[in-house]
């Protein structure tokens, strides 16, 4: 296996990390006008993520940053020609950031209100924005000889790519109500639970039109095993919602993704984006890969610090693994 298609593996392996960890994340900010019935309430939900959250972004950033040192062509087209997208998702997750942080420096009902609508727009745009661009990459663009994109700057925005964004925004609003429901006790958990149950076979009907979608266009055999496997996957989390298995539901939510992201860029390989124009001007693995050089250092880089990164979020996982209740959450007290 040479060094390109390892770090091919590596990015993807990045992007289904943070659709994984991001996901429950941004699925719990979209519920709290949901399920949060007051500021108590919210507080517990917001709490069950306070100490992940922004560790979670990293891995956007890291596989981005992977794109673009791997394989600068792949990183220069795609983000290039998603650029208003993938600006919606920036400014998206800073406002979702400065709300986390602000919503509890003013004791009014208001100005609470007022960021927790921030934080729930500022995660439901994110999924949609990444869904779409994560889509456009597998389906491709119209990308002429020279790689570079044919028309306008809203190309990538498709029937396609818009049921990927609505793939990623349904996973992760179930992905979200299972996570509450295995880290909150009490009259919130159960309500995530229900919620979950009777989401989850509506929610996840983009995310697997989408794999028949590909399936269909570029698809091989094993790459239908693993829709299969995404498929079952999603139908025992469901059971084990039903039955009351909160930890087995939400670890086979992420059998679910894990397996869907393994069929999307099976299908994709050897290319990294496709041109709808002639297959011929689709950019591949082979052409987009930096120097050898480069790929070698930047794999004894990650050889050392992939480690240390994955051991100190798993042992922040480890130390917040408690449930939380209304009945941890202090009174109200701002400066």
């Amino acid at each position: 296996m040479t060094l390109e298609t390892v770090w091919f593996c590596i990015i993807v392996l990045f992007w289904l990390g943070y659709l994984f960890l991001e996901g429950f994340d941004f699925g719990v900010g979209m519920l709290l006008p949901i399920l949060g019935r007051d500021n108590t309430e919210r507080r517990v939900m917001i709490n069950t993520i306070g100490p992940v959250w922004d560790g979670n972004e990293v891995w956007l950033i890291v596989a981005a940053g992977a794109m673009f040192a791997a394989f600068p062509g792949w990183y220069a087209s795609l983000f290039s020609a998603t650029y208003l997208p993938l600006l919606l998702v920036l400014l998206a997750l800073i406002g979702r950031g400065v709300a986390f942080e602000y919503r509890g420096k003013v004791d009014s009902e208001r100005w609470r209100c007022n960021w927790d609508r921030v934080i729930m727009i500022g995660s439901w745009v994110p999924p949609l924005g990444v869904g779409l661009i994560l889509t456009t990459t597998i389906l491709g663009l119209p990308l002429d000889e020279h790689g570079n994109r044919i028309g306008g700057a809203f190309e990538s925005v498709r029937w396609d790519t818009l049921l990927g964004g609505l793939a990623v925004v349904g996973f992760a609003l179930v992905h979200g109500a299972a996570f509450l429901a295995l880290k909150t006790a009490g009259d919130l958990r159960e309500r995530a639970r229900l919620f979950a149950i009777r989401a989850l076979p509506v929610a996840l009907v983009p995310l697997f039109a989408l794999l028949a979608v590909v399936q269909w266009r570029e698809g091989a055999l094993w790459t239908l095993v693993a829709l299969g496997v995404a498929a079952v996957a999603a139908v025992v989390a469901w059971r084990k919602l039903v039955a009351d298995r909160d930890g087995q539901a939400f670890a086979a939510l992420g059998v679910t993704i894990a397996a869907a992201v393994v069929t999307l860029f099976g299908a994709l390989y050897a290319d990294v984006l496709p041109s709808t124009l002639d297959p011929a001007n689709s950019l591949t693995v082979a052409d987009t890969a930096s120097s050898p050089y480069t790929l070698e250092v930047i794999t004894w880089v990650g050889a050392f610090g992939a480690p240390a990164v994955l051991v100190y979020q798993g042992w922040t996982y480890w130390v917040f693994r408690k449930r939380i209740s209304a009945a941890h959450i202090p009174p109200v007290h701002t400066p």
